[in-house]
């Protein structure tokens, strides 16, 4: 964060409901999406270079089809699966969860060893063994926690690229963790290609599905690479 600070004024969202955001009345991708554009327009921000994660890497993108961004990078994003992928990603999130509601009194100590983070969260990190105890419980504790969380994976089902075409007018960049196993890096970086060949398309070596705790200065110079020349 630091480094885009330097160039920047950055602000991270929390979606309606996760993190410290209240909940929408109805959560899939779609309402999501038009929470990010309102919150926009409230703030008064034009057109701002957008960035997400997963499926808000999905959410940024359909905002720049919209008109509503400067330039997008997708990091890792849904809505590039076949319908097993789609259903391996719910069922993986939904069970995870789930055993992390079981488990939660225990989460400390399991996952303050690297074997632990080992086997709990190689779902989201490349290096799990190398990820800090306190972020990977918060890591954890936040989609254990997130009231939107159930509501927003069983929309993937519905959840689309919209009118990719469009974003052929703006910069974009997808980025994928070559050990992302959520969303399977080898078919659905593919499938993206396909999808937006006009697009700049990276490969962070050795990230996972969340690649900034992975490779941090690799996510931020990508970023900046991807706004270079765009005011």
């Amino acid at each position: 964060m630091g480094l885009l600070a330097e160039r920047f004024e950055v602000i991270a969202v929390d979606l309606p409901g996760f993190g410290g955001s209240e909940a929408l009345a109805e959560t899939s991708v779609d309402t999501l999406t038009d929470a990010v554009a309102g919150f926009l327009a409230d703030v008064g921000v034009e057109r701002p270079h957008l960035a997400g994660n997963s499926m808000g890497g999905l959410i940024s993108l359909n905002l720049g089809a919209r008109g509503l961004a400067r330039s997008v990078t997708a990091f890792s994003p849904i809505g590039f699966w076949s319908t097993v992928g789609r259903i391996w990603c719910q069922q993986a999130l939904g069970r995870s969860k789930d055993l992390g509601m079981l488990l939660r009194p225990t989460l400390p100590r399991v996952l303050g060893t690297a074997a632990g983070r080992t086997a709990f969260l190689g779902l989201v990190f490349g290096r799990p063994w190398a990820v800090g105890t306190r972020i990977a419980l918060d890591t954890a504790y936040g989609a254990m926690d997130a009231p939107g969380l159930d509501a927003a994976l069983g929309s993937f089902e519905h959840a689309r690229l919209q009118d990719a075409g469009r974003l052929a007018r703006i910069p974009v960049t997808i980025v994928w963790g070559d050990r992302d196993i959520l969303l399977t890096y080898a078919t659905q970086s593919r499938r993206a290609r396909a999808r937006l060949p006009h697009a700049r398309h990276v490969t962070l070596h050795g990230s996972g599905h969340t690649p900034f705790y992975d490779d941090p200065t690799g996510c931020a110079k990508i970023l900046l690479e991807s706004t270079k020349g765009t005011p």
